[in-house]
């Protein structure tokens, strides 16, 4: 018998999270290991109690989830290996009985409350934001009548369908400030060969810029624009060493095996202090990344056979 890979995610079982480790990963595939937040799922992987872990990166309202962007970079190399976006939108769940105008106190993670607050405003104005560990780990606690942070709660906002598996009372269903609200999640899993590129590849990096002058961010990005690589996400994270500098974490399209993005990086390494390599993978859109001309792997190799012929003296 073989022994199923494990795979932490953020729990308990019924969040947001794992309908994304799913995604990915089959039930029947992998052994499902729910833990408390992003830090814990990502050390799984790195002391080896999990082959990899589920965890969300980014929202189309907050930007980045900085636990996951800060702990990946944070003790020894990790990667990303496979990404997938998920719809996001919530239900108001209560004990039975509980209307709108009853609610003091509502529990959420604080990305789904950021992602509801024009609601609230408008539907539960006088309610009071408590913040769950969880979305899921928030409504078992209004069914157990427990205080969640020591603090009792009437409410709950929990993915679709949580009323129904914990025989709490529906309030409101589709609760969304935007009805295409989505998040981003990533596979992680420990250094390994980068498979092989697929066309729509995506490229995770962190950068230190090597001095803070003016321009200095501009020389970072301009080893991505002579390569022809295009961002599609830069985010700013301070320097826990060094207070008031910043280094950056990055989304770019193309994979290491590819000749412009390997320029790309050879070019970051040359010039900047700190490079965090965090994994080529498919990107979940699944289109294929444009290529600029003059970017190709066959104009790199051409370029570079010319400059051979250069040296030897049989250019023509």
């Amino acid at each position: 018998m073989t022994t199923r890979p494990r795979c932490a995610y953020l729990g308990p079982p019924g969040t947001f999270t794992e309908t994304a480790l799913r995604a990915m990963v089959p039930e029947d595939e992998a052994e499902y290991v729910p833990v408390v937040d992003v830090p814990a799922a990502l050390g799984a992987v790195r002391s080896g109690d999990v082959e990899h872990a589920v965890v969300a990166i980014e929202n189309t309202v907050e930007g980045g989830v900085t636990a996951t962007l800060d702990t990946l970079v944070d003790g020894s190399p990790l990667v990303i290996v496979g990404e997938v976006v998920l719809p996001v939108e919530f239900e108001l769940v209560a004990r039975s009985g509980i209307t709108h105008g009853e609610i003091a106190r509502v529990t959420a993670h604080s990305h789904a409350w950021a992602q509801v607050r024009r609601w609230a405003h408008a539907t539960i104005p006088d309610a009071v934001f408590v913040p769950a560990s969880s979305n899921v780990a928030g409504a078992r606690a209004v069914l157990d009548g427990e205080a969640v942070g020591g603090v009792e709660v009437d409410a709950a906002l929990a993915p679709p369908g949580t009323a129904a598996r914990l025989g709490l009372a529906l309030v409101e269903e589709h609760v969304a400030d935007n009805p295409h609200a989505a998040t981003r999640f990533v596979k992680v899993g420990r250094p390994a060969a980068v498979a092989e590129p697929t066309g729509h590849d995506k490229t995770t990096l962190m950068v230190h810029l090597p001095t803070d002058h003016s321009g200095a961010l501009l020389e970072m990005l301009e080893q991505f624009a002579a390569r022809g690589v295009n961002l599609s996400r830069i985010e700013s994270r301070p320097r826990w060493d060094r207070p008031g500098e910043y280094s950056f974490s990055i989304d770019a399209l193309g994979h290491v095996a590819e000749e412009r993005m390997a320029e790309a990086l050879i070019g970051l390494r040359r010039t900047c202090p700190l490079v965090v390599f965090l994994g080529s993978y498919p990107s979940a859109g699944g289109d294929l990344t444009p290529l600029v001309p003059g970017t190709s792997d066959a104009a790199f190799a051409e370029a570079r056979d010319w400059v051979e012929q250069l040296r030897d003296g049989t250019h023509s």
